[in-house]
C-alpha cells in the first residue's frame, strides 16, 4: 500500500487549490466594507473586505487601482469585480480586485449625469444667469442642519469676519427620505422675507448617498428660481452635487461659504479709510484747481484792462482826426470833398469796430462766465454724489436703522454681556446722541 501513494508537496497543494479555486470560481462581483487598508509604498493596495458575517483578504495593484476614482478607506462599501487566488507561499486565500466603485454609486452616478445633462441643456447652469454676491450684507440666511459640524463652522466664520454681522438659521434635515423637501421649503421661506441679503444652502461631507438630497431636482430647481443669492457648501472639495452647478456660487466647504458671504470688517474699515484720504485729497486738488484757474483768469489781459482796446480805438480816431484837419486845411475844391467823404467813412468805420469790439468783450464775457458757472456745477455734483457714497460707507450710518453701539468710557467695543459686571460704566450711541449708563445687573 505504501508503494501506491501519491505525496505531494505542499507547493504542489497549494498550486492545485489556487487552479480549481480559479477555474471553479473565476471572475465575480462581490460587495463588503473595506477595513484594514494599507496603501503599500509600490503603489498596490492590500484589505480585507468583509460584510456581517464573513471576511476575505483582497488586493488591488497598482495599474488597476489607478483606474479607481476615489481613495480607499476603512468603512467604506464598496463593489469590486475580482477574482480569487492562493498566494502559495504561504497558502493563503484572497481576492484579486480589478475594478472597484463605491457601492450603489453606479446607479446614482448615472441618474446623477443624467440629471446634469438635462438641467443644463435648460440653461440653469448658465454663467448669466448667475446673480453676483452683495458686496456687505446686512443679514445672512443659513439653511442646513442646526446639529452639525457645518453650522458650527458657518456661524463661527461669520462672527469671526464680521462680529455684528446677523445672520438667519433655518434648520433642517440634510439626509434621509423627504430631507429635499424641507430644503426646498427653507429656500423658498428666505425668499419671502425682504432682510436677507444671500442664503449659504449645504452640510458636511458624506457618501454619494448622504448628499443625494442635494442631487435632488425639486432643490435644483428651487435655488434656480431663488430671487436670493444662493452660495452652495454641500461636503468637501472633491463633492460636487447639482445644488453646486446651479447656485450662484459654489463654496468647497461650509467654512469657505461663509468666507464668500461676508469680507473681513476691518478690510471693510481700511476700504472706507483709504476712500476718505482720497476723496478729500482730490477734493482738495479740485479746489486748488479752480482757485489757480480763477486767479489765471483774473489776470488775463481782458479781464485786467478792458478799457485799453477802447482806448487803442479813440486814440486811433483822434489821430485819424488830426490827419483829416492838416488835409482839409491844404486841400480845397474836390480835394476837400474827398477828405470830407473819407473822413465820414472812416469815422463810420472806427465807430462800427468801435461797437463790435465792445460786444465782442461783452461776449467772451458772458461766455466764460457760463462756462466757469457749468464746470463749477458740474464739480458740485461730483462732490455731492462722492459725498453720498461716503456717508453709505460710513459705518455709523447703520445706526439710523434702529441700531446702537455700546463701548466702555476707555472707547472699547462691548460684544458680549460675560465681559461685564455689575457697577461697569457703559456709554451707548445711537444714531442721533449718547446715553452713559451703569449695568445694575446681567443674565
Amino acid at each position: 500500500m505504501g508503494a501506491d501513494r501519491k505525496v505531494y508537496s505542499v507547493a504542489e497543494v497549494n498550486r492545485k487549490a489556487r487552479m480549481v479555486l480559479e477555474s471553479g470560481v473565476g471572475d465575480v462581483w462581490v460587495e463588503g466594507e473595506l477595513s484594514r487598508v494599507t496603501i503599500h509604498s509600490s503603489g498596490h493596495w492590500y484589505f480585507t473586505l468583509k460584510d456581517e458575517s464573513a471576511a476575505v483578504s483582497c488586493a488591488m495593484f497598482r495599474n488597476d487601482n489607478a483606474r479607481v476614482t476615489f481613495r480607499p478607506k476603512d468603512g467604506i462599501k464598496v463593489q469590486m469585480y475580482a477574482h480569487p487566488s492562493v498566494f502559495e507561499a504561504s497558502g493563503r486565500y484572497q481576492l484579486i480586485a480589478s475594478e472597484m466603485e463605491e457601492a450603489g454609486k453606479g446607479n446614482l452616478q448615472e441618474q446623477f449625469e443624467k440629471l446634469k445633462a438635462r438641467l443644463a441643456a435648460e440653461g440653469l447652469f448658465d454663467s448669466g444667469r448667475k446673480k453676483p454676491l452683495p458686496l456687505m450684507p446686512r443679514k445672512i440666511g443659513v439653511v442646513t442642519s442646526p446639529t452639525g459640524a457645518a453650522v458650527r463652522d458657518i456661524i463661527n466664520v461669520l462672527t469671526r469676519r464680521f462680529p455684528n454681522i446677523a445672520v438667519l438659521l433655518i434648520p433642517v434635515k440634510v439626509q434621509g427620505a423627504g430631507a429635499e423637501l424641507g430644503i426646498v421649503k427653507a429656500i423658498d421661506y428666505l425668499n419671502t422675507r425682504d432682510d436677507i441679503d444671500v442664503m449659504i444652502v449645504g452640510r458636511g461631507g458624506g457618501s454619494i448617498e448622504d448628499l443625494w438630497n442635494f442631487n435632488e431636482e425639486v432643490v435644483a430647481r428651487a435655488i434656480a428660481r431663488s430671487g436670493i443669492p444662493v452660495i452652495s457648501a454641500v461636503g468637501h472639495e472633491i463633492d460636487f452635487t447639482i445644488a453646486d452647478f446651479v447656485a450662484d456660487v459654489r463654496a468647497p466647504t461650509p467654512s469657505a461659504a461663509a468666507e464668500l458671504a461676508v469680507r473681513e470688517k476691518s478690510e471693510l474699515e481700511e476700504r472706507i479709510a483709504l476712500y476718505d484720504r482720497r476723496l478729500r485729497q482730490g477734493l482738495k486738488g479740485m479746489v486748488q484747481d479752480f482757485r489757480l484757474r480763477l486767479n489765471r483768469q483774473a489776470h488775463s489781459y481782458v479781464f485786467r484792462e478792458p478799457e485799453n482796446l477802447v482806448r487803442q480805438y479813440r486814440q486811433a480816431v483822434r489821430s485819424a482826426d488830426v490827419r483829416m484837419a492838416d488835409l482839409l486845411r491844404f486841400g480845397a475844391g474836390r480835394q476837400g470833398q474827398r477828405l470830407d467823404a473819407a473822413r465820414v467813412k472812416i469815422s463810420h468805420l472806427l465807430q462800427s469796430a468801435t461797437r463790435q469790439s465792445h460786444q465782442h468783450i461783452d461776449e467772451m464775457g458772458m461766455t466764460m462766465r457760463h462756462r466757469m458757472e457749468s464746470e463749477l456745477e458740474r464739480k458740485r455734483q461730483v462732490v455731492s454724489r462722492l459725498e453720498s457714497q461716503l456717508r453709505m460707507l460710513n459705518p455709523l450710518a447703520v445706526l439710523g436703522r434702529g441700531y446702537s453701539l455700546t463701548r466702555t468710557p476707555d472707547g472699547n467695543v462691548i460684544r458680549s454681556a460675560a465681559a461685564l459686571k455689575p457697577g461697569d460704566r457703559l456709554v451707548t450711541q445711537f444714531a442721533e446722541g449718547k446715553v452713559i449708563s451703569n449695568v445694575a445687573e446681567k443674565e
